[in-house]
C-alpha cells in the first residue's frame, strides 16, 4: 500500500448563536476516487473556544453546551454515532452559578485515533459543524481541528472496508 508522509489539515467553523452551522473542508487536492487516491485521517485534535478570546465560552448562571462534528456529508444538526457519515465529534459543557464557572467538561467522544487504522475518506469535501444550546456571554464560539493525515492508494481491501463502513 503506497502512503505519503503525514501532513496536517486545519479547519474551523464559527457558531451563529443557537442554531447548527457548518463549513466544508475541501479535500480535492488529496482525494481522487477515480485515480484511487484516498485520505486517511489518523488523528484529530479539537477544541471549542470563544471566537475572539480563545477562552472557555460560558453563560452567566446557566449550564452551557456546545458540540462539534466532522462528517462526510452535509448535516442540519448534530448527529448520533449511528450516522454513517460521522468521522469525529465532541462536546463542551460548562456549569456556572452566581457568575462563577463551577465545572468544565470537554470531551472528544469519537475520534479517528480511537480506531486501529484511523478513518478512510474518499469524498472531495468533509463538513465541520458546531451547535450550542444558548448563545455564550462572550460572543460567538468556534470549533477548531487539526487533522493528521496521509494520502494512500485505494486497494481492493480498503475499497471494501470503505464501502462497508460508509455510505
Amino acid at each position: 500500500m503506497a502512503r505519503s508522509d503525514s501532513f496536517f489539515i486545519r479547519a474551523s467553523v464559527t457558531g451563529n448563536g443557537t442554531t447548527y452551522n457548518e463549513t466544508s473542508v475541501d479535500l480535492g487536492a488529496f482525494v481522487d476516487a477515480l485515480g484511487k487516491s484516498v485520505l486517511r485521517i489518523h488523528n484529530i485534535q479539537a477544541r471549542i473556544v470563544d471566537e475572539n478570546e480563545l477562552s472557555t465560552p460560558s453563560k452567566d448562571n446557566t449550564n452551557y453546551f456546545a458540540g462539534f462534528q466532522l462528517c462526510t456529508q452535509t448535516q442540519t444538526a448534530l448527529v448520533s454515532f449511528t450516522e454513517r457519515a460521522l468521522i469525529a465529534g465532541g462536546t463542551l459543557t460548562v456549569g456556572e452559578a452566581n457568575g462563577v464557572i463551577s465545572a468544565v467538561s470537554e470531551t472528544n467522544d469519537l475520534m479517528p485515533q480511537d480506531f486501529e487504522n484511523g478513518y478512510l475518506v474518499a469524498v472531495d469535501s468533509i463538513f465541520l459543524g458546531i451547535d450550542q444550546n444558548i448563545a455564550s456571554d462572550l460572543g460567538e464560539v468556534k470549533a477548531e481541528l487539526i487533522m493528521e493525515c496521509t494520502v494512500e492508494t485505494l486497494t481492493q481491501s480498503a475499497a471494501m472496508a470503505l464501502a462497508l463502513s460508509q455510505q
